[in-house]
């Protein structure tokens, strides 16, 4: 196999350098896509030792991903894992949720951040809940932490993926595709912290429900 780690980040100066050194200790191959940043992320993302794509302007973690997975394909690449770039996500789990793909017992990993004793604020488990719950409605399919950007996509994910929602809703469409295009999933639990920072970062409940209209919008035009 030949991973790639895949790591979408939008001003993440302060954490960029600690995600790509954590991830190096497993895949030596690290590409950060710079989504409109406007700090030295990019620079110091080159400096780590990763590749760098740069989007000129701001256009979604969904965007940032699907632009990461298109680079990896062009690359040569037959495995990917996203990993957030506020280091919440232990990369020291990269090794276990890989194994599931190189034993081709999934297609697809997707971390799950509830599967352990982690110190989560409880409107995030609101939040996730949310999100589980309309993932299912939209795919019929139901996993513990749909929402999670911690996932590997083994050679047949990758080749066929194919995202067209640029913002946190792409998470929902990855098992939106791997339900049309019956990749096997496999959910493995996984470490996560969060901070004050971590929390900031990521979706509030308000932009929870806003990504929730959106994707039953767009199931619904479909």
């Amino acid at each position: 196999m030949k991973p790639i780690v895949v790591i979408p980040a939008y001003n993440e100066a302060t954490r960029i350098a600690a995600v790509i050194r954590g991830a190096r200790q497993y895949v030596p191959d690290v590409l950060v896509v710079v989504d409109g940043a406007t700090d030295g992320t990019a620079h110091i993302a080159r400096d780590a030792g990763a590749r760098v794509i740069v989007h000129p302007e701001n256009c979604g973690a969904g965007a940032a991903t699907m632009t990461g997975i298109e680079a990896a394909r062009r690359l040569g690449y037959d495995t990917v894992i996203t990993v957030d770039a506020d280091g919440q996500h232990a990369t020291a789990d990269i090794p276990r949720l890989l194994e599931a793909v190189v034993s081709q017992k999934a297609d697809l990993v997707v971390a799950n951040r509830f599967g352990r004793r982690n110190n989560i604020p409880l409107i995030r488990r609101i939040a996730n809940g949310l999100g589980n719950f309309v993932t299912f409605a939209v795919t019929g399919v139901y996993l513990p932490d749909t929402q999670c950007g911690f996932k590997v996509f083994g050679p047949k994910a990758l080749a066929e993926v194919d995202l067209r929602m640029s913002g946190f809703e792409f998470c929902t469409e990855v098992i939106r595709e791997a339900a049309r295009r019956r990749w096997k999933i496999v959910s493995l639990p996984s470490k996560v912290v969060y901070s004050e920072y971590t929390l900031a970062k990521g979706q509030s409940f308000a932009s929870g429900l806003q990504t929730a209209c959106k994707i039953l919008l767009r199931t619904f035009l479909r």
